[in-house]
């Protein structure tokens, strides 16, 4: 009898996928923006891992992007699919259209104050209730960990949305390595905090650095990424260089840019935007289009780079691979 492979619900066939040049295309990529000279700039290599290179007095925090250049453009994986008849949202408005509020609370001009943020060398402390806590260099769990490209829906809390190829490292492969104690509950991420680098933490009314959280089981599941790269090369700095959290059911503030710790613990912990407006943004904050946002619907997302809306989808679309882990919280 021959061998009979099974692929999960949300397998994509070949012939379902997003052919390469949807966003390779340069032409697609600049069609209806008309901005030469921003064009310009987002494709030059300083938003790429730029920085000036530092001497480090330790050689093993040394981080190199270079090395990149060996893992780029990674296979994309064929399990992960998104709504039928969406392409992916051409990288122009990708790159230029951010939440980022420690450079900017202009999300049109967040590229703008990114060149002085320095992105090397950059390591993550891991620790709490681990078996293996430390501090890691960034190169070593890139090479620990092969990459991946996955295309996902990416629905912001503002009711706008894309279609994104990200590149990284899935979570759950990181949570196994470092071997967290049965009594860890949550995850804690936290970004940086570099006042001279970043316009918005010297002159914003927040309380820096970013924070965020997930439940155990949801860090766990198959969806969330640990994010290095999109469309095919390394993280632009706007989009969270030199790494960043996805988690595609949830929306978007909960998918941290700039990750320098994550911590294990049994209590439940704070999340930076629940702490600073409660009532408007939850700790799970799962895509809902039956829960209005306090000042705006949330039944239908704004499409960027199309003149259309769509009905946002529960658990934006991934519903049957996370739904279960709720009962009466979405």
């Amino acid at each position: 009898m021959a061998n009979v492979i099974l692929h999960p619900e949300w397998h994509l066939k070949e012939k379902e996928a997003s052919p390469e040049s949807v966003y390779w295309s340069r032409k697609q990529i600049l069609r209806g923006f008309g901005t030469a000279s921003l064009a310009t700039i987002l494709s030059s290599p300083e938003t790429i891992f730029a920085g000036p290179r530092r001497s480090n007095p330790n050689p093993s925090l040394q981080y190199d992007p270079s090395f990149l250049k060996n893992l780029f453009p990674p296979k994309r994986s064929r399990s992960f699919s998104f709504v039928k008849g969406r392409t992916v949202t051409p990288e122009i408005y990708a790159s230029s259209y951010n939440n980022y509020y420690e450079f900017t609370e202009r999300k049109e001009d967040v590229w703008k104050y990114v060149s002085r943020f320095r992105t090397r060398p950059w390591t993550i402390k891991i620790g709490g209730l681990v078996k293996k806590p430390r501090r890691y260099d960034l190169e070593f769990l890139i090479r620990k960990f092969s990459l991946e490209e996955r295309v996902y829906r990416f629905r912001c809390v503002e009711a706008w949305s894309m279609i994104l190829p990200w590149v990284g490292i899935p979570l759950q492969k990181l949570i196994r390595y470092v071997e967290p104690h049965s009594k860890a509950r949550y995850l804690s991420f936290i970004g940086w905090n570099k006042p001279s680098q970043a316009h918005g933490q010297r002159y914003g009314n927040y309380s820096w650095p970013y924070y965020e959280a997930l439940r155990m089981d949801e860090a766990v599941n198959e969806l969330p990424l640990l994010v290095v790269g999109m469309y095919g090369h390394p993280l632009t700095k706007q989009n969270g260089a030199p790494i960043r959290l996805i988690v595609p059911w949830k929306y978007g503030f909960k998918s941290m840019k700039g990750i320098t710790r994550i911590e294990f613990s049994s209590r439940k912990p704070h999340t930076f935007w629940n702490d600073a407006v409660p009532k408007e943004y939850g700790f799970y904050a799962n895509v809902n289009p039956k829960r209005p946002h306090p000042r705006w619907s949330q039944a239908y997302e704004r499409v960027l780079g199309e003149r259309r809306k769509i009905r946002t989808l529960p658990y934006n679309g991934y519903g049957k691979w996370v739904a279960k882990l709720y009962k009466n919280e979405v």
